[in-house]
């Protein structure tokens, strides 16, 4: 198994490389200003040429002050982006040589610590774990690229620490483990830690989760999954769909039957896995009972669309405030973007609004429920059937728009709960 970012936590290379990756981002972003200030002097010299360029005898002499100008700025800018290269460079092998084999990345352990899952932990190590999740939702795509140790990969978590799917790590980290298995999978710009949110105010005690309760009332066997959330949906259901695939095949118990539970953007993570599965005959695939969605845009979240109708309304009109709002509106992840319409396959990131055959895009073996909430009691309000529980509206939750119902649907609604 590869290294996952975040197993080295706790070590000195592991601390190492976050501060690295940090490091790094910081240099990116420093370059991504630069061109946002590029495009604010373009688009500040494009104005003025619309005036000039209408006045004769200025018309030629606004244009060489112009292209003296362009070449100018665009030395200027260019030397920044190298010096702060050159930085990035000596600094690299500052940290290489102040530190040195403290700055490799320590061995995997066994079973990896995790933040607990309770709200009375330590409140610095859960607010660590929660900005790396909202990093991670907010330029994902770009860590995933380029700042491995900052990077939440696909990983699977069983109580308090990661564990790779592996035979003898599942046996050790899995004694009771029964044949009734179910994963659960966050949402947007969050970690596993949500599924215990909020756990002393809702029921009076601060390690009750979503999982407690199952194994409690089910005799279930619970784990869950961390990822990126800044990906393309698409990729993290590959991830996932191969993921399940080594779980289901190191568990240590026969398995009787698999659920998937997915809130959010986690419900397309695992409607995205359930195409994988049935596109490459994944071994899980046949396992999986039940899909459970909570709260998922499955036609698209209506701040990701107006996200998308801003940044291009901006970008289209040529003054410098709001081309530069527009690019940085542009820069939201992959993932964020895929919320748009919903995206599941890699054949809808450049072309969501295509009419794709969404009957194929799950597993026709297993009952999928989809679960839909509002701010209001009353399904019929009209603060309901605008916003639905704040992020999602309650079409939209209540599952995709299909031509045919090729599996089973269990479709049902809350009024009075909110997406968190």
């Amino acid at each position: 198994m590869p290294r996952m970012p975040g197993e080295e936590d706790g070590t000195p290379g592991g601390h190492v490389q976050k501060i690295r990756g940090l490091k790094r981002l910081a240099h990116d972003a420093l370059d991504v200003t630069v061109e946002i200030v590029r495009e604010g002097h373009d688009s500040s010299a494009r104005a003025v040429r619309r005036v000039t360029d209408e006045i004769d005898g200025v018309r030629e002499a606004a244009r060489v002050i112009d292209d003296v100008r362009r070449v100018t700025t665009s030395g200027v800018l260019e030397a920044i982006k190298g010096v702060n290269r050159l930085v990035e460079v000596v600094t690299e092998a500052g940290l290489d040589a102040a530190l040195g084999d403290e700055g490799e990345l320590a061995p995997s352990p066994a079973g990896s610590p995790a933040v607990a899952l309770r709200t009375d932990g330590p409140r610095g190590a859960w607010l660590a774990d929660a900005a790396l999740g909202a990093l991670n939702g907010v330029v994902g795509d770009h860590l995933g690229a380029r700042h491995e140790a900052l990077d939440l990969a696909m990983r699977l978590r069983v109580g308090d620490a990661y564990v790779a799917p592996e035979r003898d790590a599942l046996a050790a980290a899995l004694p009771d483990a029964t044949g009734r298995l179910v994963v659960f999978v966050h949402g947007l710009a969050t970690t596993e830690w949500s599924w215990a949110l909020k756990s002393q105010e809702y029921y009076g005690a601060p390690d009750v989760t979503f999982a407690s309760q199952l194994e409690r009332d089910l005799g279930a066997t619970c784990v869950f999954v961390r990822y990126n959330t800044g990906r393309h949906v698409s990729e993290s259901g590959d991830a996932l769909s191969a993921l399940l695939s080594g779980l289901v095949e190191a568990y240590p118990a026969e398995i009787e039957s698999l659920t998937l539970i997915g809130h959010s953007m986690g419900g397309l993570v695992c409607r995205s896995a359930c195409h994988a599965a049935e596109r490459d005959a994944a071994p899980w695939g046949d396992l999986l009972g039940d899909a459970v969605y909570l709260g998922s845009p499955h036609r698209g979240a209506p701040l990701a669309k107006l996200g998308h109708a801003i940044s291009r309304g901006l970008s289209a009109i040529d003054l410098p405030a709001t081309r530069v709002i527009g690019q940085v509106l542009d820069g939201r992840s992959a993932g964020v973007k895929d919320l748009r319409h919903g995206a599941l396959i890699e054949a809808e990131w450049d072309s969501p609004e295509a009419l794709l055959d969404r009957d194929a895009v799950a597993l026709p073996r297993a009952r999928h429920s989809f679960f839909s909430g509002a701010v209001t009691r009353d399904e019929a309000h009209l603060a309901s059937r605008l916003i639905g529980d704040m992020l999602v509206r309650v079409p939209s939750a209540s599952g995709p728009a299909l031509v045919s119902r090729t599996f089973e649907i269990d479709a049902h609604h809350h009024g009075g709960v909110w997406h968190h």
